[in-house]
């Protein structure tokens, strides 16, 4: 592989993906608000408000990027991969305690799951209500995205096992690895097929399980790819040379956002689509996020855009989303009883703002006293590095076991 040893081997630093997080949430805020407002029928910004929702997409390329770039590392050093048991933990820290405090607050703030049973309580607390046939309680049903992700944890070390065993050679072309990674996308839309037209919906929701949207992630983990190889082939070339032109890919990105919009994608409303809409709005999405955040990987970090997208107080708002994406949906339940609203009778913009605004405020509050201390636990049974071993590793190395 024509690699320059230097470009892979730096620790890198993202600050506009943190900020991309950011909009990624306040896009899942605002098609959540536009919802329960009642907006999605009115008209085309009605239905450009429901297709926020790609959102999701954009948080899912994001942890195929970002999770999946030190694995490829590795493998593009000749190291061994990532320990498995630590990158779990790892995960687990980032995401179980949060959840779990959004879990309970929902349950108990909201009148709508008093008598929830310990069925539901255990099946929301272990992140496996997307898998029977319960609807998600009252401000939880954004946790479906949720489940998702943490499917893809739990696979993405089995996958570059795999690879590792089966695929890779040393050192290992980008345009293979790439290759392989769009069988991701061929399965995301076989299995959509099979979710759409062969299983019932109102039984089990098979579309919305992980396979449906491996699509998603392969945008973040085809960037990783290119990310660490700077010449190896045409294809790699012409990734990083569109990202290098940040409002050239946000201008294509809102073209593909305003032909989802149309009924191509299918329906706005929460009616299933058929296959091909189903299959219309996954590729649409995965494309979307991934030209979204291209930019934020291989622009300059002198560009205007860089600038803009790196400013402190919106990374900060980004580093603080999970929190921001997991109450969000109890906050909107709490603001109606508030605020006397009526479900689906408008007043969307004051819904969103008090949503958005009190979300920030709890948010902040648990990132510092939850998300902060949780993660200091990260490093809880490694044994210390020594000082001549942490001078003889690589950056990357280094970088990658933080």
């Amino acid at each position: 592989m024509s690699d320059r040893p230097d470009e892979r081997e730096q620790p890198r630093v993202y600050p506009v993906l943190d900020s991309l997080r950011a909009i990624a949430a306040i896009f899942v805020v605002a098609t959540h608000c536009a919802f329960h407002a009642g907006y999605y029928g009115s008209g085309q910004l009605g239905a450009m408000s429901a297709r926020l929702d790609a959102g999701v997409a954009i948080f899912f390329v994001l942890s195929g990027f970002l999770l999946g770039r030190p694995f490829l590392a590795a493998m593009a050093d000749g190291r061994p991969l990532p320990p498995t048991g630590r990158y779990v933990w790892k995960r687990a820290l980032r995401i179980l305690p949060t959840y779990w405090l959004a879990v309970v607050a929902a349950m108990l703030l909201l009148e709508e799951n008093d008598g929830a049973s310990v069925g539901e309580w255990t099946k929301a607390l272990t992140m496996t209500t997307l898998y029977g046939r319960e609807e998600f309680p009252t401000g939880l049903a954004q946790m479906w995205s949720l489940a998702v992700e943490v499917s893809f944890y739990l696979l993405l070390p089995v996958l570059a096992w795999l690879v590792v065993r089966t695929l890779c050679r040393s050192p290992w072309a980008a345009r293979d690895l790439i290759s392989w990674t769009m069988v991701l996308v061929y399965i995301s839309l076989g299995w959509l097929l099979v979710g759409y037209t062969v299983v019932d919906p109102s039984v089990v929701l098979a579309h919305q399980w992980l396979p449906g949207y491996l699509s998603w992630f392969a945008g973040g983990i085809i960037l990783a790819i290119a990310s660490l190889t700077t010449t190896d082939g045409t294809v790699v070339r012409a990734i990083r040379h569109l990202g290098q032109s940040p409002w050239t890919c946000w201008a294509v990105a809102a073209a593909l956002f305003a032909i989802a919009s149309t009924p191509v994608a299918g329906p706005v409303t929460l009616d299933i689509p058929t296959a091909g809409e189903g299959a219309a709005r996954n590729l649409l999405y995965a494309a979307i996020a991934t030209l979204v955040i291209l930019p934020g990987v291989f622009a300059p970090e002198t560009s205007a855009f860089s600038r803009i997208l790196s400013v402190g107080w919106l990374r900060h708002l980004g580093q603080i989303s999970y929190g921001i994406f997991c109450v969000h949906m109890t906050v909107i339940f709490l603001v109606f009883d508030w605020r006397d609203m009526e479900l689906f009778r408008g007043r969307g913009i004051e819904l969103f703002v008090l949503t958005l605004l009190i979300s920030v405020v709890v948010a902040e509050i648990v990132y510092r006293v939850v998300e902060v201390p949780a993660l200091r636990l990260r490093n809880i049974g490694r044994r210390p590095a020594r000082p001549e071993a942490v001078a003889a590793s690589s950056p990357s190395e280094q970088t990658t076991s933080s």
